[in-house]
């Protein structure tokens, strides 16, 4: 497992890093809410050529982007659904087959959908405001 400390003026390093280093495209994010999910999706994104970010698919339940070169990107946020039944009705598990980046926020919501191989970070805020991620 590692380790990695970061402030917001560090995070597209650490999105570099985490695109460079993870072994799986498809990235589970634990947290709090506040902890910064989002906006390290944001920077994950960015970093892999998305021009056009917006925020969290809070209420759609999922957001696609294209990146360089015709990439596609989907970041799901599962934070409003009551079970796993919501996910499968958007077909979560095309999505998760396509060998495209997948970004999930609340993976918690839907643990009996999720391909063994995809990458568990898991971030905390410390108490100096800076930002704790493992993966």
């Amino acid at each position: 497992m590692k380790k990695i400390s970061y402030t917001l003026a560090d995070i597209d390093k650490v999105a570099r890093q985490l695109i460079d280093e993870v072994p799986d495209k498809t990235l589970l994010f634990y947290g709090a809410m506040g902890v910064g999910k989002t906006t390290l999706i944001k920077s994950l994104a960015k970093q892999l050529g998305v021009e056009d970010i917006t925020g969290s698919p809070t209420f759609g339940l999922v957001n696609e982007y294209e990146g360089a070169g015709g990439l596609r990107i989907y970041h799901f946020d599962f934070y409003r659904i009551a079970d796993e039944s919501e996910a499968l009705d958007i077909g979560i598990e095309d999505y998760l087959y396509t060998g495209d980046w997948i970004f999930i926020e609340w993976p918690e919501k839907i643990e009996g959908l999720l391909p063994e191989e995809a990458v568990t970070i898991r971030m905390e805020k410390s108490a100096t405001g800076s930002r704790e991620l493992s993966f």
